[in-house]
């Protein structure tokens, strides 16, 4: 993916959302070998100590960034980045299961 994020700076902590990306894509990525989390609704407040890239399998979430005031919203069918340093508030109005994968190098980085 050719997505980049300069963390340096917490106004450049941006999520990432591409609505339902390709079979081929998922595949390439290698998504159904993730490892699989979910939660229940709620709110949950948390950090990214590494950049996340996640497939929501199901589930309806709203996050606020503890940086700015801009909401991101994304569901079933989602694949999302959310880049390292971010501290935000999860609000999941609909039961979370999704594949994720923590990218401790770089966004191109392979395993």
């Amino acid at each position: 993916m050719a997505a980049e994020s300069n963390s340096n700076s917490s106004s450049n902590l941006r999520i990432i959302v591409e609505n339902n990306p390709s079979d081929s894509q998922l595949s390439e990525l290698g998504i159904r070998s993730w490892p699989k989390w979910g939660c229940p609704p709620g709110k949950y407040q948390l950090k990214f100590d590494e950049q996340e890239t996640c497939y929501l399998l199901r589930g309806k979430v709203k996050v606020k960034s503890k940086y700015s005031s801009e909401v991101v919203e994304f569901g079933a069918g989602d694949l999302v980045i959310l880049p390292k340093g971010l501290s935000c508030t999860w609000d999941v109005s609909v039961a979370v299961d999704k594949h994720y994968k923590f990218d401790s190098s770089s966004p191109s980085s392979s395993s």
